[in-house]
């Protein structure tokens, strides 16, 4: 290994602590069920291939706590459909950090929406898990969220069906969210729609989100 390479990993995994220790000020009385939830992912989520083997070491710096950063922006009490929710992120995450919100995962392959129910149950979340594609479902909810599913012009295509009338969709995107938006806006502009970057800020978790707001009519 390269000094590069060793600096690198000490860095990572510097970031690594530091999130997990940050995960109480973010879940609270529930730092517990998150922290089973990251034990399922690094477990179960890596043998069946819900995540890939490398993510086990960051998965609270890239994964648990870049999601979280998304609750502040979901509307207290709001119904949630996480579209294309693979391992539960963000919907899982946003279900353990807002008790107040009722959340649906919305996943269309067998095995992965198999996985998310045996992960509700063992945490005992109020969370329906609905296998579905996005363009299929009659889920409908006020936010509308998606991490890794589509560019944001098909992303938004896909989840504005799913919209209630005065809701938004938050789409959560890394560093390039800017240049994806303003690739995105003129298909936005035609449907009468515009987005915006949200940067949401847990320390070095900074999460990137593009919020399109859906009129009420």
């Amino acid at each position: 290994m390269s000094p590069e390479d060793a600096e690198t990993g000490d860095l990572g995994a510097r970031a690594e602590v530091a999130a997990r220790e940050r995960a109480e000020e973010v879940f609270g009385d529930r730092t517990d069920l998150v922290r089973r939830y990251a034990d399922h992912l690094a477990g179960s989520g890596v043998d069946r291939g819900l995540i890939g083997p490398r993510e086990g070491p960051r998965l609270w710096s890239r994964h648990l706590m870049n999601c979280a950063g998304m609750a502040p922006l979901v509307p207290r009490g709001a119904s949630v459909a996480d579209v294309g929710s693979g391992a539960g992120l963000p919907g899982l995450v946003l279900a353990i950090a807002r008790p107040d919100l009722t959340v649906t995962l919305v996943e269309p392959l067998l095995r992965r929406t198999t996985w998310l129910d045996e992960v509700v149950a063992d945490l005992g979340l109020d969370v329906m898990v609905v296998r579905s594609r996005a363009q299929d479902t009659d889920v409908r909810a006020e936010v509308v969220t998606a991490r890794a599913v589509a560019a944001l012009d098909r992303l938004v295509r896909l989840c504005l069906p799913l919209v209630r009338p005065g809701g938004q969709v938050l789409a959560l995107k890394g560093s390039g969210a800017d240049a994806e938006l303003a690739r995105a806006e003129p298909w936005l502009r035609r449907h009468g729609l515009r987005g915006e970057v949200v940067r949401a800020g847990l320390g070095d978790e900074t999460a990137s989100v593009v919020r399109v707001r859906v009129p009420p009519t």
